[in-house]
């Protein structure tokens, strides 16, 4: 399967949208296919099948016949200078149409009271008004409507506004027709600049992208280069107020970093030499020096804007439900509009009655209300909860998240800060000095905070020249062959695994055993702490009526002391676990639960239970890659109440998304019927539709934003 995505161009029209996704799905060699209006990306999944030219051929013909104009094209490379230049002209352009259409409404709405006025007056004059404020209004929507009807397109909103003005200039409804395609207009006006506005929040949010790095050559100069062509090892200078471009370590310097376009933290955190940085986080009032240690394609801002970008392709089921709804929902419409304008009238008689009440129908056909606020509700959930430093990679999860039964919990590094200390040593065979430099030397490549808290006390450097082996055993420890020994560090399965003689103990925290050469050498007792909102966490998902559970592979005194202190159920409670086991454990609570279980966890070994969860959400902000990688969402800041967040965004994004379906479908079913019967006119109508559609608009891209405050 390959991805390809191509940019479009002069498509604002959800309904057509919808339709051009589906005509995609129907084309040879296309897997799966996904047309966002707001990014303005149609993206394909493809096989061996596919054919791009032909595709090409055939999607823009079909798409020019929908929304004349509107053209699907290759995404050119573009340097980052011809970049904003395209982007600055596009501004340019729209805020030229948006003012054209100012003035548009503004002398059409002086036209249309002068109609009402005029009727007062003199017949004629008052039609004389109608007919030049219809054409000033409406002249590009007659003008698209014949050039649809040309290609054999009748049911798209311009020519059923069309006709249904057309119908009533024929009913001698004039003031009626300039009225229907004035508030259409300014419909139209203020739900695009809803949708642009929302496009732009999310464009905002995409904007913490470094434009450059000072790089420092070997001779001391500083040259400004693009991001994406640092390597690993460079060394960068880091200016007060500018922004980290890529992930690092400081050699040189201290200074505050503004994180919270990463965090959602709006205090800043303090840093100096060997603290990591993140790129994309904002530089304070020092001077920093930071030697790279990801490419820019692999660092963390990266990564958040791809998982921002590629959020809105993986659809929810109610979006799907809603394309899908749309496509039957406007032919079903018509189809009744027709009924009522001719079936009617051979049954009941009066032609000219059945024929204006069926003109509601019309103007009332187009689904826009629901294609445009479903989808945009989701863009705009994922984009706060992004705000808030949790970043959601589809529509799909978030829905997910609104049926949650089950949370499992890994312990250290997602309920426990991970960083560990040495609380004593106990030597055997050996002094304790010995006993700790071996163990240092095992631990010499770890990345564990185990690892990382031994290798904290050391005093003499390891000489890495005389390392002749090194492997690490997931669940037990590691292996290390140093001069001609082999050093052993990990838990007591190790030393069981290995046939070494040990007693195993019991310890309210992590016990490390080291060996060498087949002698067991003593003990070394560490701890963990609690983070501070853990209790607060588990507190909340008790009230919402969801289980919490906790997988370690630490001992059962460590595991139970931690639940205990965060009121966790000793029944929920699994310890001594292999990551196989883990797996074997997550599968065993998602058959007991009636609902979605969720996984949180940090590290390596969580990546399969990460994946194997209905929603996987790794903590990112010290997670490992290929946990972030594995998860469905990704809390940047290691805080465990931002699963509440979460769980509270989704839910008022259900909330939203149920609203807006209700409120769109039920004011348009109850106008039809209310037309039917003759109680409905034109303006009911036109606002079912247009103003409708704006509403839902408005509450997608606000509604979950504000009840979140």
């Amino acid at each position: 399967m390959r991805k390809v995505e191509y940019e479009v161009k002069n498509l604002d029209c959800a309904g057509c949208a919808g339709k051009i996704q589906h005509k995609a799905t129907t084309m040879a060699g296309i897997l799966n296919a996904n047309l966002d209006l707001y990014k303005k990306r149609f993206t394909l999944e493809t096989n061996e099948n596919f054919e791009e030219e032909l595709f090409l051929h055939e999607i823009n013909s079909f798409a020019d016949s929908i929304e004349p104009g509107t053209k699907i094209l290759k995404i050119e490379e573009f340097d980052e200078e011809e970049e904003r230049r395209r982007k600055l002209q596009e501004k340019e352009l729209e805020e030229k149409r948006e003012k054209i259409e100012k003035i548009t409404i503004i002398i059409g709405s002086i036209l249309f009271i002068g109609t009402i006025l005029s009727g007062k007056v003199s017949n004629n004059l008052k039609l004389i008004l109608s007919l030049i404020a219809y054409v000033i209004l409406g002249w590009d929507v007659v003008l698209k409507s014949f050039k649809n009807l040309s290609k054999g397109n009748f049911m798209d909103e311009n020519f059923l506004m069309t006709i249904a003005t057309f119908g009533a200039f024929y009913l001698n409804e004039s003031t009626e027709a300039v009225g229907v395609m004035l508030f259409y207009k300014v419909g139209e006006y203020f739900q695009d600049k809803a949708v642009s506005n929302s496009r732009k929040s999310i464009e905002k949010l995409l904007d913490i992208r470094p434009e450059y790095a000072n790089i420092k050559t070997n001779n001391g100069e500083l040259l400004t280069i693009s991001p994406k062509k640092l390597k690993k090892g460079d060394t960068i200078v880091v200016k007060a107020g500018e922004k980290v471009p890529v992930d690092g370590v400081i050699i040189k310097g201290e200074s505050t970093l503004n994180t919270s376009a990463l965090t959602g933290e709006s205090l800043p955190i303090e840093v100096g030499v060997n603290s990591e940085v993140l790129s994309g986080s904002l530089n304070g009032n020092g001077t920093l020096e930071i030697k790279v240690t990801k490419l820019f394609s692999d660092s963390t801002i990266s990564k958040i804007i791809e998982m921002v970008e590629n959020a809105s392709n993986k659809k929810a089921e109610s979006e799907k439900f809603i394309t899908k709804f749309a496509r039957y929902y406007t032919p079903i419409v018509v189809i009744s509009a027709l009924i009522v304008g001719l079936i009617f009238p051979l049954i009941f008689g009066n032609f000219n009655l059945w024929f204006g009440r069926a003109l509601i129908f019309l103007v009332i056909s187009c689904p826009c209300a629901l294609v445009i606020s479903v989808p945009l509700t989701f863009f705009s959930s994922i984009g706060i909860a992004s705000k808030q430093g949790i970043l959601i990679k589809g529509g799909n999860y978030l829905e997910t998240l609104t049926n949650v039964g089950a949370v499992v919990f890994d312990k250290t590094g997602t309920l426990t800060k991970g960083k560990f200390k040495i609380d004593s040593i106990e030597a055997i065979n050996c002094d304790k000095e010995e006993l700790l430099k071996t163990a240092q030397i095992g631990e010499l490549y770890s990345t564990h905070p185990i690892g990382k808290a031994i290798l904290s006390q050391l005093n003499d450097e390891i000489d890495e020249g005389y390392l002749e082996g090194y492997k690490e055993l997931s669940g037990f420890g590691v292996v290390a062959y140093y001069e001609g020994n082999e050093i052993l560090v990990g838990n007591y399965k190790l030393m069981q695994e290995y046939n070494i003689v040990a007693v195993e103990k019991e310890y309210a925290g992590t016990v490390i055993y080291t060996a060498k050469n087949g002698e067991f050498l003593g003990y070394i007792y560490i701890s963990d702490e609690i983070k501070e909102d853990s209790l607060l966490t588990i507190k909340k998902l008790k009230e919402f009526g969801i289980d919490s559970y906790m997988l370690t592979g630490d001992s059962k005194t460590i595991g139970e002391v931690v639940g205990k202190n965060l009121g966790i159920p000793f029944k929920n409670i699994f310890t001594h676990l292999l990551p196989q086991n883990k797996v074997e454990k997550l599968q065993d609570i998602m058959k007991l639960s009636d609902k979605k279980v969720v996984f949180v966890g940090d590290g390596i070994n969580d990546a399969p239970v990460l994946s194997l969860a209905d929603i996987g959400i790794a903590m990112g902000g010290t997670g490992s890659d290929i946990a972030v990688e594995s998860a469905d969402v990704v809390i940047m800041k290691d805080e465990p109440s931002k699963i509440i967040e979460l769980l509270k965004i989704a839910k008022l994004n259900k909330k939203v998304v149920i609203q807006n379906i209700v409120f769109a479908l039920g004011i348009k079913i109850l106008v039809m019927i209310l037309g039917v019967f003759g109680i409905a006119n034109m303006w009911m109508a036109i606002f079912s539709d247009v103003g409708v559609s704006l509403l839902a608009v408005i509450n997608a891209s606000w509604g979950v934003k504000k009840w979140n405050k």
